[in-house]
């Protein structure tokens, strides 16, 4: 079968529009998914997908995210916590570690109404076994032979006894949440496992517990990589800029006051700033590097046709380094997302940017992942300035099932302690 690698964004946004009815996922991912117990809302196809999108849609909305604010407010706080000890210390923070542990307590909290409380541990906590998981999802995913299907390597050894543990803690999630159900009805779900569990036990619905729990995998999976690989990513330009340090902790002040945390859900549309930079921050770094498609039946795009089944990798930071569709593609500049008095646009082209995908099938954590990163920023940079503790250009791109950054270690010092002019430089 054909492989093609693109880099057109327009023809990317018409396959994302024209699915799932003319173009799919590239299928190992499936069948991959499938074979380790997650192949939910990220990898169904076909009728699978629709009502599991509603379902996760309705959990992840703008009034959900809003109502779940305070405690959001609070995991944001334990982080707080957490940083403040580090700085008091002296300790280097490993900045992606701490992240995934926030956005999979904030995860659990929201969709499944458990908090694992994983900032105040330091061992034992699931994304030990969660970080086996992508790299390995990769590699197979990209294999010319489903070589583990006949032997198994001590890698995949180590991966079949993490997936062990993670279905085991999704299980054991499942039936406290039957538990919680059957003690205390409601009229309405509480939250987004409530409701999957409401839908699997209604009749006639088809759904089966299986289903549930790769549901439950995937949004741990998907909340805790994307949005901590994310913000991780926006350091190094934070780090390396003393006068945007400076910039944001003014912004975020002005919002903030002397609270340690945004302390209104409404407050947070103040925190532009912020959000741009982890857009600027995604163009030149972008976590969703690669998109890959089939067709499900016979197409000419471009020109070329291509065959049912024709794998489609469509090369993402191509089109945002490209003059045509930024000005200065190469330089980090978060004002280019603002509407602010004064700032000559340009050239810009949002639809180049592709991160949370684009369709029917658009990321359904976006509004989340916009509060987390803000709320998380603007924390981070009101109370503490950051120091990257390696040199920068020791950091490399990792392509595990996303890009994300083989470490990002930095010094946090206290803004009383270090004064409020940001510190930049390695230590």
């Amino acid at each position: 079968m054909p492989v093609t690698v693109w880099t057109d964004p327009e023809l990317c946004q018409t396959i994302m529009r024209e699915r799932p009815h003319r173009y799919r996922r590239y299928a190992s991912i499936e069948s991959v998914l499938a074979e380790i117990g997650c192949n939910g809302l990220f990898s169904a196809e076909g009728a699978a997908w629709e009502p599991q999108r509603r379902l996760i849609m309705q959990a992840l909305s703008i009034p959900h995210v809003k109502a779940f604010y305070p405690s959001l407010k609070a995991i944001t706080e334990r982080l707080y916590l957490r940083w403040q000890r580090a700085a008091a210390q002296g300790t280097i923070v490993e900045m992606t570690e701490d992240l995934k542990r926030y956005t999979v307590d904030v995860t659990s909290s929201l969709a499944f109404g458990e908090d694992p409380r994983t900032l105040e541990k330091n061992r034992g906590v699931i994304q030990e076994h969660l970080a086996l998981i992508f790299p390995m999802l990769m590699n197979r995913i990209n294999a010319p032979f489903p070589y583990w299907r006949y032997v198994r390597l001590p890698r995949d050894r180590r991966l079949d006894s993490a997936l062990l543990e993670v279905h085991r803690y999704v299980r054991d999630m499942m039936r406290r949440a039957r538990e919680r159900m059957r003690d205390d009805p409601s009229d309405s779900p509480r939250h987004l496992l409530e409701a999957m569990l409401a839908l699997r036990d209604a009749p006639g619905s088809g759904v089966t517990d299986d289903q549930v729990a790769a549901n439950v995998l995937t949004l741990l999976l998907a909340g805790e990589d994307t949005t901590a690989n994310s913000v991780a990513w926006t350091l190094l330009y934070i780090a390396a800029d003393p006068d945007l340090q400076q910039r944001l902790f003014e912004t975020a002040r002005g919002v903030l006051g002397s609270a340690r945390v945004c302390p209104e859900y409404s407050s947070l549309k103040e925190l532009d700033l912020f959000e741009a930079v982890c857009t600027e921050t995604g163009r030149l770094r972008p976590v969703a590097a690669v998109n890959s498609f089939e067709p499900l039946e016979d197409v000419c795009l471009s020109d070329i046709m291509l065959p049912a089944g024709t794998k489609m990798f469509f090369l993402n930071r191509p089109a945002t380094l490209d003059e045509r569709n930024f000005s200065h593609p190469e330089q980090f500049d978060p004002d280019r997302w603002l509407h602010e008095p004064g700032h000559r646009r340009e050239t810009h082209e949002p639809r180049a940017y592709l991160q949370f995908g684009a369709g029917p099938r658009v990321c359904p954590g976006r509004h989340l992942a916009s509060v987390e990163m803000r709320l998380v920023l603007s924390m981070l940079i009101a109370n503490f300035s950051v120091r990257m503790a390696v040199d920068p250009d020791t950091i490399k791109e990792v392509t595990a099932f996303t890009m994300v950054p083989s470490a990002m270690p930095v010094h946090l010092s206290t803004r009383q302690q270090s004064g409020n002019r940001a510190l930049s430089g390695v230590a």
